[in-house]
């Protein structure tokens, strides 16, 4: 098939894109480099360098490669900074999808995956696992902008029936593509494993833990981590899934099971051979102090299974990509890094 991926050059898009490439699909990149990379982008895949509020350029994407699918990962992620400057996230997550929702529409194009998250729920009133049919009550401006776009979605699904989507419910993605083509290098990301495996490179003085007297049993928050190759995973089953018919579907994307921000820790000095300098802040505005997945619904209706469950596999990764971004690089502080690396 011919397909969209908006955000491509981004962390999960550009893991999504090597996916497709690899699967034999015609690639089609839409990026704004914002926060994305050109150089992440699979070289078989096309790119266009824009923004998804250009109506003329995704009417000239659409009609010079006759699409079939899309793939719909472009937005802002940061629940603080959506926090600080909400209009930003409500334009570039909310209007701009819209936009492509209702071009697509207009093209014909009917089949879209969306990237939602679990900012959607928003604090769980239990301890059990969150589940699709949880009450909705995102708290930040981030996760309203997802959820509003989950509902555009599924009003123009009963709109137009030809029309049909996957929305997938992001938990904790962390890790990077196995085979080392792609990985997280957001400027300044606020990814915990990302975070704390630059700490363990001495790219950051420290790491910081965000809150440490959550009702948790070592008081910092849990976390449903899931490996971003398995993320891609259940979007190549959900494109399976609406390409044999299968009904609009919403459905979480994580393991069912949570760590806590002091096991991550250690799990990276496991991973790492090396302990970690850590300080205490003040928890951030919007945290919940644990959430964690019910994929049951991915499992059952996508036939989606995790490939690479658990910490290590997911933080060996992370550290062997930040070790291949040091091998490359030739400043003072990046040769810096390596000769500490080299003693891991």
């Amino acid at each position: 098939m011919a397909i969209l991926v908006t955000g491509g050059a981004g962390y999960i898009g550009s893991h999504m894109v090597w996916a497709l490439v690899d699967s034999g699909h015609d690639v089609v990149v839409l990026d704004r480099l914002s926060t994305g990379f050109r150089s992440a982008v699979a070289p078989q895949a096309h790119f266009y360098l824009g923004d998804l509020s250009d109506r003329d350029l995704l009417r000239k994407i659409f009609a010079s490669h006759a699409i079939d699918a899309i793939f719909h990962f472009a937005g802002s992620v940061i629940v603080s900074e959506s926090i600080a400057t909400p209009m930003d996230y409500y334009a570039n997550n909310t209007v701009n999808s819209s936009i492509l929702i209702e071009e697509a529409v207009q093209a014909g194009i009917g089949k879209l995956v969306f990237s939602s998250t679990a900012a959607v729920y928003g604090p769980p009133a239990d301890d059990r696992p969150v589940r699709e049919t949880d009450p909705l009550r995102p708290q930040s401006p981030y996760g309203q902008s997802k959820l509003m776009t989950e509902l555009m979605l599924a009003d123009t699904a009963r709109a137009h029936p030809d029309f049909r989507f996957v929305a997938l419910r992001y938990f904790n993605v962390a890790g990077c593509d196995a085979k080392g083509r792609t990985g997280q290098s957001t400027r300044g990301a606020t990814h915990l494993i990302k975070a704390a495996c630059e700490t363990a490179l001495g790219l950051r003085p420290c790491l910081q833990i965000f809150g440490d007297d959550y009702p948790t049993p070592d008081g910092t928050g849990i976390r449903d981590y899931i490996h971003v190759d398995d993320l891609v995973g259940a979007h190549l089953r959900a494109l399976a899934y609406l390409d044999d018919g299968g009904p609009s579907l919403t459905a979480n994307c994580g393991y069912g099971a949570g760590a806590s921000v002091r096991e991550v820790i250690a799990a990276v000095e496991r991973v790492a051979g090396r302990r970690l300098p850590v300080t205490i802040e003040a928890p951030r505005p919007g945290d919940a102090a644990s959430v964690i997945a019910d994929p049951g619904l991915a499992q059952d209706k996508l036939g989606w299974m995790a490939e690479n469950p658990g910490l290590d596999a997911i933080v060996r990764t992370s550290l062997d990509w930040e070790r291949r971004c040091l091998s490359a690089r030739e400043t003072p502080l990046g040769m810096a890094a390596r000769r500490l690396a080299g003693g891991l």
